[in-house]
């Protein structure tokens, strides 16, 4: 399977927190006994899937050392606790958390890490 998004175009993503960019997969228009599903009946699905293009920094975790002033703390000084998900893994999340965006015609999916069920990871899917 080939993603269509363009390395260059995922560098202007710039996710915040726990949010995870998803590119949606296709979903399956026909049943295993031959039906075709309408579009409606395939958005009133309670979960979904598809593949993650950008992903969160993670938790942010306080800071151990007491400082009087929040301002006075240094960028470096910020720690995360990364998350499970990783760039090109097919992802099975909650339908009803995700925020759907648009960037050049193209569907991208905005997800918390929370809503995330299941990820496949594959190291040759892209190969």
């Amino acid at each position: 399977m080939q993603l269509t998004i363009n390395p260059k175009e995922a560098d202007k993503f710039l996710m915040v927190g726990d949010k995870v960019l998803i590119k949606p997969k296709n979903p399956q228009s026909k049943t295993k006994s031959g039906l075709y599903l309408p579009p409606t009946v395939q958005q009133g699905e309670k979960i979904q899937s598809g593949y993650i293009i950008k992903v969160g920094p993670g938790y942010a975790l306080p800071n151990q050392m007491q400082e009087d002033e929040e301002w006075k703390k240094k960028k470096e000084d910020i720690h995360y606790l990364p998350l499970q998900a990783h760039e090109g893994d097919l992802a099975v999340f909650l339908q009803n958390s995700a925020y759907e965006i648009s960037f050049d015609d193209e569907p991208y999916l905005i997800v918390p890490h929370t809503a995330i069920l299941m990820l496949i990871r594959d190291e040759g899917l892209f190969e």
